[in-house]
């Protein structure tokens, strides 16, 4: 009854888009709760107390599994649908759950956030790429946002919940609730993810154009955006290839190469580096030791403590409502080097005062400074690196390896959140200032090859996109430096599409849209 109501107020494809990005809100809901309902003293009655080696390994149980169940994910996206995944996946992570919920060991529990990873490794990385191959062109950024909107939104949910159970006193429940919380979310998604259409790009993709078109009507795209999501050029006759899941998982990793083939390799190459640099820029550094940093910059144990999950949960879930809105508005390129300039700023800044000795935990401006400087850095975060690349990762691969590699590149950002967890520790006990200055120079890294690396995609079509990296587009800036080698060699100024000559050899150049130059004409009179 809701989703028929839903259906009058707004498009079928907005519909869909908001149903599977549930999946967020259960990634959120995770990361705010694990944190503070294995700190309650209810959590170590039930297993006892747990030292820093334990704590570190209930936490970060879930990383590897969904690491590794990311690689996978592609492959089944592409053999059963996005929305199919979406369901394995929700359903595996209520299972772990539920597993959680009514643990009575520690190894139990562990067990648990093994399943739930499993499950997210499944579905995280497929919602996006869902909601990308559903959306029109106009519609792609806050749609596609919308994952990350709801992550932030379940940081703050299991917050509040946690916060909330812990004044349950002595029982057990005061953590088991969090858990069962989580379970009765993703078996509900499930269930409503079987209402939601396959994806029409994959429908072509297998040879079922009919299926498409009517998908198409049931999304309520309208008639002038169909050409967008089903371009003339894709209704010739797909090739099937024979075989069920084991048949494409034998193909997908004897014939690996496919997502690093010529035609994708630079987008692969690419989404693999973004999804790494979304980690080692040192958010889930700050997410997770947030309450050590602000001890260590001289607030109190109760003042950290709130600050690190409330304020900032609250703060990061506010700003990404704008954030999603104006993502379109922004584009992928501005808000990457905009975000790279202030996080690598806000890191430097931080290490620049430690490494000064300049904090000190009971005087001084230094620790407001780092204090701030920590919020901006999450602020910022979530308007610019959090929503654009998980965006962008998805955009620029064709429908053909959008799956695969979108999930290759997720597992990637597990592994590289798994680093972060254990490193980010090691390094505070051995210099302050080492951890921040780490964060910064990776966020700088990434600053500087998102400036010569990456085309914006904001306003195109995914078919357009796919082409122009075929084309070698790298965006302006080595356009423009490739013009101005042509310049150099034959003395005049080159645009696209003007013909020029370089001189004693007499052969005519063009300089195409890409700005790459090809000799067109040889006089050899």
């Amino acid at each position: 009854m809701l989703l028929s109501r839903l259906h009058f107020k707004m498009p079928a494809y907005y519909v869909a888009s908001i149903i599977v990005s549930i999946g967020g809100l259960l990634f959120g809901l995770d990361t705010g709760t694990i944190g503070p309902i294995t700190s309650m003293s209810t959590f170590s009655r039930s297993f006892g107390s747990l030292s820093p080696t334990k704590h570190g390994a209930v936490v970060s149980a879930i990383l590897i599994p969904a690491a590794t169940s990311s690689l996978f994910a592609g492959n089944i996206a592409d053999s059963y649908g996005r929305s199919t995944t979406i369901i394995i996946g929700s359903a595996v992570f209520g299972l772990g759950a539920t597993l959680e919920c009514a643990a009575p060991k520690l190894a139990v529990f562990i067990l648990g956030r093994v399943i739930k990873g499993l499950g997210e490794g499944l579905f995280l990385a497929t919602v996006t790429t869902y909601i990308c191959e559903i959306s029109p062109t106009r519609r792609r950024g806050p749609l596609a946002s919308l994952a990350q909107f709801t992550v932030t939104v379940g940081v703050a949910m299991g917050y509040f919940i946690s916060y909330g159970t812990s004044r349950l006193g002595s029982t057990s429940l005061s953590w088991r609730l969090p858990c069962a919380w989580q379970a009765l979310v993703a078996f509900c998604m499930a269930v409503a993810c079987l209402k939601v259409p396959p994806s029409p790009r994959w429908l072509i993709s297998k040879g079922r154009h009919t299926e498409a078109q009517e998908t198409l009507t049931k999304l309520g795209i309208a008639s002038s955006e169909v050409e967008e999501l089903i371009p003339q050029s894709t209704t010739e006759e797909a090739v099937i290839l024979p075989g069920g899941f084991v048949a494409n998982a034998k193909r997908q990793f004897s014939g690996f190469a496919a997502i690093f083939s010529k035609d994708t390799r630079k987008q692969t190459a690419l989404s693999i580096f973004m999804m790494i640099m979304m980690q080692f820029c040192g958010i889930d550094g700050v997410l997770y030791y947030a309450p050590t940093l602000f001890q260590k910059a001289g607030l109190a144990s109760e003042q950290a403590s709130f600050l690190a999950s409330g304020v900032s949960a609250l703060a990061m879930f506010g700003i990404s409502i704008p954030a999603s809105i104006f993502c379109d508005h922004w584009g992928r390129r501005a808000s990457a080097v905009t975000g790279g300039i202030i996080l690598s700023t806000c890191m430097l800044l931080i290490g620049s005062l430690y490494a000064a000795n300049a904090v000190h935990a009971h005087s001084g401006a230094a620790r407001w400074v780092v204090i701030v400087t920590i919020y901006v850095f999450a602020i910022s975060f979530c308007m610019t690196w959090a929503i654009g690349f998980r965006i962008y990762t998805n955009e620029i691969q064709p429908t053909a390896t959008r799956a695969s590699a979108a999930n290759l590149a997720n597992s990637f950002n597990w592994l590289a959140n798994f680093i972060i967890a254990f490193t980010t520790p090691i390094l505070l006990s051995k210099s302050s200032s080492a951890v921040y200055f780490f964060f910064g120079c990776c966020s700088l890294l990434c600053l500087a090859v998102c400036l010569v690396a990456m085309p914006e995609t904001k306003g195109k079509s995914l078919e357009t996109i796919e082409q122009s990296f075929k084309q070698h587009s790298s965006g302006w800036s080595l356009s423009r430096l490739r013009r101005r080698r042509l310049a150099q060699v034959v003395g005049v100024r080159a645009e696209p599409g003007q013909m020029v000559a370089t001189g004693s050899e007499d052969v005519e150049l063009e300089c195409t849209s890409s700005s790459s130059v090809r000799p067109m004409v040889l006089h050899t009179g």
